[in-house]
């Protein structure tokens, strides 16, 4: 069996008794991979010996032209270059990657070359850019700031007040211990604060966010009762004297625990409306209507509120608010809703019990009564935030222009470029 070798060259030699100079492509044409060295050597050994045939054949016969002459040497170099690469005649894309080139394939993808917006920032595009967003922005900001200066909100701090003043030395103590907590504290409104008017709690020092905190609860427990022994992720608060916590972890072990009852000054209690104070998608989706709660706060250790055992987890509202974390560890939370309109310099009298422990990790209670706008609840940041970028954005508009009448340039004027102002390089 002929090996690719001796093939090529017999066929070379059967060819050679040919006009060979006549077709000058024939050395190309039978070319063939060559994908080891002995196949290099062989394909260089055979264009050495069609050429050396080639030149004894225009020895007997007329010579070869200058043009099919160069045109042979031409190919025999290709053929050097190429001893690699699968031998056709056909013509190759430059732009295509070589055998074993790394080179991704060519697409106007890859090299950039897809249509685009290039525009071109001239000062007057500039400054028509900043004073645009002056425009907008400004306005945005003063409403905002109005909206929130149009908020009306009662703030007060009553951990430090609501403990005896015998035992404030020790308020772990108190808090830890069986004595009266109710207080009773005073506001008084600044405006008309129109309903609804929303109540809630805020701690200071509280770190929800905490790894190990957040993790601490079960979420297929809270959604569905066929998962109710679903606790490897609720330790330590998971069982109960064998028995399963239902809802399990420490977020929902932790739950807020004060009371708020309000009354205006002349004896009229003003009703706190608990429904609706969570989100939606919180009651349909994340706490189911047929779990209920089981063996919850049972423990040696209470941690905060205790739960109606008679009623489903997705209408115990105050559980659904406390158990959406905060992100940071200061945070307001929402504890009910107040339906009736209260007129400015009306006195509201709060008899609260004084439960939560905050003082084991310095933490501090407020209690907050708040109206909302358009844009929420009492938050000047948004407005100040406009308000800076917009007043920026003219400031930069105003230079911009003052530099563009002074001391106006061409565009594209080559005479800025560094070599041209500076010829003898330095």
């Amino acid at each position: 069996m002929l090996n690719p070798l001796d093939v090529c060259m017999r066929t070379i030699l059967q060819k050679s008794n040919t006009k060979l100079y006549e077709d000058p492509t024939l050395l190309i044409r039978y070319r063939f991979p060559a994908k080891t060295e002995t196949d290099r050597q062989g394909v260089l050994f055979l264009m050495i010996e069609g050429q050396r045939r080639v030149d004894n054949k225009s020895e007997q016969q007329e010579p070869l032209s200058p043009a099919v002459v160069l045109q042979l040497r031409s190919s025999s170099s290709q053929l050097m270059s190429n001893t690699t690469a699968p031998m056709n005649t056909e013509p190759q894309d430059s732009s295509a990657p070589g055998r074993y080139s790394k080179r991704p394939k060519y697409s106007r993808f890859t090299q950039q070359e897809l249509p685009a917006c290039k525009p071109i920032l001239t000062p007057k595009w500039v400054i028509s850019v900043f004073m645009l967003i002056t425009i907008v922005f400004i306005p945005i900001g003063v409403a905002s700031l109005y909206a929130s200066r149009n908020v009306v909100e009662i703030v007060d701090r009553y951990d430090d007040s609501c403990v005896p003043s015998g035992l404030r030395s020790d308020k772990v103590r108190f808090i830890q211990s069986d004595a009266n907590k109710t207080c009773n504290r005073t506001l008084t409104v600044p405006k008309h604060m129109k309903q609804p008017i929303y109540v809630y709690y805020q701690l200071d020092n509280f770190y929800q966010n905490h790894r190990r905190y957040v993790k601490s609860r079960s979420d297929k427990q809270l959604r569905n009762r066929n998962n109710e022994d679903d606790t490897s992720s609720c330790k330590p608060e998971d069982t109960v004297n064998g028995t399963t916590i239902v809802p399990c972890g420490l977020v929902a072990w932790s739950m807020f625990n004060d009371t708020f009852r309000f009354s205006t000054g002349n004896d009229v209690q003003l009703p706190v409306t608990k429904r609706d104070i969570s989100w939606k998608s919180d009651r349909d989706h994340k706490f189911g209507k047929d779990v209920f709660p089981k063996n919850f706060q049972n423990g040696s250790l209470i941690g905060g509120a205790h739960l109606n055992e008679s009623i489903p987890l997705n209408e115990q509202e105050d559980l659904i608010v406390w158990m959406r974390t905060a992100a940071l560890p200061t945070f307001r939370k929402l504890y009910g809703k107040i339906e009736v309109d209260l007129q400015e310099g009306d006195t509201i009298n709060v008899i609260l019990q004084n439960n939560y422990n905050t003082y084991s990790f310095n933490g501090k209670k407020k209690l907050v009564l708040s109206t909302a706008s358009w844009l929420g609840g009492k938050n000047s940041f948004i407005g100040i935030a406009y308000l800076a970028v917009g007043g920026l954005c003219f400031v930069l508009a105003v230079t911009f222009t003052i530099i563009y009448l002074v001391k106006p340039r061409r565009l594209g004027d080559p005479s800025y470029l560094s070599w041209n102002r500076n010829p003898s390089g330095h």
